[in-house]
């Protein structure tokens, strides 16, 4: 068996059999958990990308402040009223907190979204598995939004309006760079398949 040299391209870089990574996979999760079982949803034919890794951290932080909150306001309500009637809603609702808590890295790592030729396809979920293609014709409104703790890790969300309001679709946690360069794809990809053109 021999060793054939790597191709060069045109700009003098070699080509091996790993395909080039683009701004759409940096700091992200590196594959996408599949079901258990043998019968999963189709994953398509193309290139399936992830979350940045920053939203995992964004998503732990808002529910560990929503759980500080919540066990604070029990605190200053039992001390208050001197009942512990309190702690049972407040109880129910920190175990409730704490199972999101714990569950929240499978479920990011579970959020993907493949650019395929006539639409986008973005998947969710593990145990409840949700996905969704949306048309690029009927695309109208690409819109970037980040908050604060967004901004502090250096994410966006992409908000896909179409024709039909209730089939807006959000893909939350993308780098700001792969955000920027999806919209932009995606605006001109739309443009092009509208009806009528």
């Amino acid at each position: 068996m021999t060793n054939l040299p790597e191709k060069e391209t045109p700009e003098g870089s070699t080509t091996g059999t790993e395909p080039e990574a683009s701004a759409l996979d940096e700091r992200t999760f590196r594959g996408i958990p599949r079901p258990r079982s043998a019968a999963g949803l189709p994953l398509g034919d193309g290139t399936w990308h992830q979350l940045a890794r920053g939203f995992l951290w964004v998503r732990l932080i808002s529910t560990g402040a929503s759980l500080v909150i919540v066990l604070a306001a029990a605190v200053a309500i039992s001390l208050a009223t001197r009942t512990p009637w309190v702690w049972i809603p407040a109880g129910v609702v920190l175990a409730i907190l704490v199972w999101i808590l714990a569950i929240t890295p499978r479920q990011v790592r579970a959020f993907g979204y493949q650019l395929r030729e006539d639409d986008l396809l973005m998947r969710r979920g593990i145990v409840f598995q949700r996905m969704v293609a949306v048309p690029y014709g009927r695309m109208q409104l690409v819109d970037i939004a980040h908050g604060p703790l967004d901004r502090g890790f250096g994410i966006a969300q992409l908000k896909l309006v179409t024709a039909a309001a209730a089939t807006g679709v959000v893909l939350p946690g993308l780098t700001q760079e792969a955000a920027e360069e999806l919209r932009d794809t995606l605006v001109a990809v739309a443009e092009s398949r509208r009806p009528g053109r």
